[in-house]
C-alpha cells in the first residue's frame, strides 16, 4: 500500500489538487491523506468543499496580516511532526504558494519523496511573480517527480538539469477539474442580456501604481461601456481592497466580495472578456473559449499568448484601454481571440499523475493532439 499524503494551503491548490485526490481515492494499493495547511481559510474550505473532499489533517495556519515568512516558519514548524507521524511515502505539492515551497523544504528535510504537481512554470525573473518563481524553483529543486504540465515547462525542468526520466508531461489538472465542474453546473449567469467583464487582480508585485494604473484603465472602459457590467471580485488584501475605491461611483462595476469557486466558473463562461493577473484564469479561460488580457508584464503560462487566446498587457493604463476597447467593438479581433483551445490541458492530467505513481506506462500530454 503506498501511503500519498496531499498538501494544500489556498483555493488554487486545493482545485488542482483535487482531481488528483478523487482519483488517488479511487484507485487500488494507494492510502490517500489530505492535509490543509489554511494559508487561506475560506476560500480553501470552499473550494475542498465543492469537491467533496473534507482534510483529514488541518493545521489551521491564517492569520491577520500574515507575510510570506510567517506562512513559511508556521508551515516548517507544524508540517514537520505531521511528516513523523504519518510517514508517507510520497508528498504531493501543487503549484507555486509559499504552503508548497515550505512542505516541499520539511519533506526533503526528512528524505521524503516530493511529487510536484505543475512543475517547471517559469518568468526567468525572481520577482515576477512575487514570491511564487521562488517557490516553484525551491520545490522543483527536491522534488522527486516533476509534473509538468506542459512541453514547455517540462524542455525548462530539462534546463535546470532535473533528471529527465522524473520529468512527465501530464497537462494542467485544472482542465480536469473544469471539466468535472461543469459537468455538475446549470447553464450559467447570462448577465441580464448585458455583456459582461469578468476582472480579478490580487498579484503582490502589482500592489499600489501598477495595479491603480491597470484599475484606472477599467474605470475608463466601464464609463466607455455603460451597457457592460464589470463584474471584479476582489481579494480581501487590504493592497487590493484600497486600489478598488477607484471604482467608487461606477454603477456598471460591480465589486463582490470572494466568491466561491463555481460562481466564479459561471462568470469565466458568460464573460465576454477576462481581464486577470491570475495565473490560474489564464489556464482555465481558454476551455471557455474566453478572450484574455493578463495584466502582468510577464506570465510563466506564456503557452495561452502563442496559441492567441491570450495577450499579455502589463499594467500600463493606455494599453489595458485600447486593447480591451478594441475586442469589446471589433468583431473580428474577438472572433480571433475566442477560440476554445486549451493548451495547458486535456483533462486526463490526473489520471495521467495517478497512472505514474503506480507505475503504470502513460502517454504523455500533447497540445493539439
Amino acid at each position: 500500500m503506498t501511503r500519498v499524503l496531499a498538501v494544500v494551503g489556498t483555493r488554487p491548490e486545493a482545485i488542482k489538487m483535487a482531481p488528483v485526490v478523487l482519483r488517488l481515492s479511487a484507485e487500488p494499493g494507494f492510502e490517500t491523506i489530505v492535509c490543509a495547511t489554511a494559508q487561506h481559510r475560506d476560500l480553501l474550505d470552499s473550494a475542498l468543499a465543492l469537491f467533496g473532499i473534507r482534510p483529514d489533517l488541518d493545521l489551521d495556519l491564517m492569520r491577520p496580516d500574515q507575510t510570506p515568512s510567517s506562512v513559511a516558519a508556521g508551515v516548517l514548524q507544524a508540517f514537520d511532526p505531521i511528516l513523523a507521524d504519518v510517514a508517507p511515502d510520497v508528498v504531493l505539492v501543487q503549484g507555486d504558494t509559499t504552503t508548497v515551497m515550505a512542505a516541499a523544504l520539511a519533506c526533503f528535510h526528512r528524505r521524503i519523496a516530493v511529487g510536484h504537481v505543475e512543475a517547471g512554470l517559469r518568468t526567468g525573473d525572481l520577482r515576477n511573480p512575487f514570491p511564487e518563481e521562488m517557490n516553484r524553483r525551491v520545490t522543483d529543486l527536491v522534488a522527486g517527480h516533476h509534473f509538468a504540465p506542459t512541453p514547455r515547462s517540462a524542455a525548462a525542468l530539462e534546463r535546470e538539469g532535473a533528471d529527465r526520466a522524473r520529468i512527465h508531461v501530464t497537462g494542467n489538472t485544472v482542465v480536469d477539474a473544469l471539466q468535472w465542474l461543469s459537468g455538475r453546473m446549470p447553464a450559467g449567469e447570462e448577465a441580464d442580456g448585458r455583456e459582461l467583464v469578468l476582472v480579478t487582480s490580487h498579484r503582490r508585485e502589482s500592489f499600489g501604481e501598477p495595479m491603480r494604473r491597470s484599475f484606472r484603465a477599467i474605470a475608463r472602459l466601464a464609463r466607455r461601456f455603460p451597457g457592460t457590467r464589470f463584474v471584479f471580485p476582489v481579494h480581501p488584501n487590504p493592497n487590493v481592497l484600497e486600489a478598488a475605491a477607484i471604482f467608487d461611483g461606477i454603477g456598471n462595476v460591480e465589486l463582490h466580495p470572494p466568491v466561491d469557486y463555481s460562481r466564479l466558473v459561471g462568470w469565466m463562461r458568460s464573460a465576454r472578456l477576462i481581464l486577470t493577473d491570475s495565473g490560474g484564469i489564464q489556464e482555465e479561460a481558454p476551455t471557455f473559449g474566453k478572450p484574455t488580457l493578463v495584466l502582468r508584464e510577464t506570465t510563466e503560462r506564456p503557452e495561452g499568448v502563442e496559441a492567441g487566446v491570450a495577450r499579455l498587457v502589463g499594467t500600463d493604463e493606455e494599453r489595458i484601454f485600447a486593447e480591451a476597447e478594441r475586442l469589446l467593438t471589433d468583431p473580428d479581433a474577438w472572433t480571433a481571440m475566442a477560440r476554445k483551445a486549451n493548451p495547458y490541458g486535456d483533462g486526463r492530467a490526473a489520471e495521467r499523475i495517478v497512472a505514474i505513481l503506480a507505475g503504470r506506462p502513460t502517454e504523455p500530454f500533447s497540445p493539439g493532439a
